[in-house]
């Protein structure tokens, strides 16, 4: 821990953490099981500040949690709204059902 050096696959927490946290991300950004992915990834990170930061202290702000308790919220934030009308589950999952994409989906303007 701390060393530099890189984390033997398949140790528990660390790698299964990167990965978990690398494929969420991914799905995330790419909005692919968006919602699946951003609960799975924010209990990566609630782990994540639980177990290595807040037992030093109790705030994040005391602790260098900020970015773990941050992401935690952000992508539970993401599980719960969703990803949005450009997300690729949205774009290809409307045009397989005969849905109007998103442009179409608009009223026009009147002028």
């Amino acid at each position: 821990m701390g060393t530099g050096k890189t984390i033997e696959a398949g140790t528990w927490p660390g790698w299964y953490a990167a990965v978990i946290q690398l494929v969420g991300g991914a799905l995330v950004m790419l909005g692919v099981g968006s919602r699946s992915a951003a609960f799975i990834s924010s209990g990566s990170m609630a782990y994540a500040y639980f177990h290595e930061h807040q037992p030093e202290k109790l705030w994040p702000i005391q602790n260098g949690g900020e970015p773990a308790a941050m992401f935690c919220w952000a992508l539970l934030l993401l599980a719960f709204t969703g990803p949005g009308p450009w997300a690729l589950d949205r774009i290809f999952g409307s045009a397989r059902a005969g849905e109007p994409t998103p442009d179409a989906r608009r009223e026009p303007s009147r002028v």
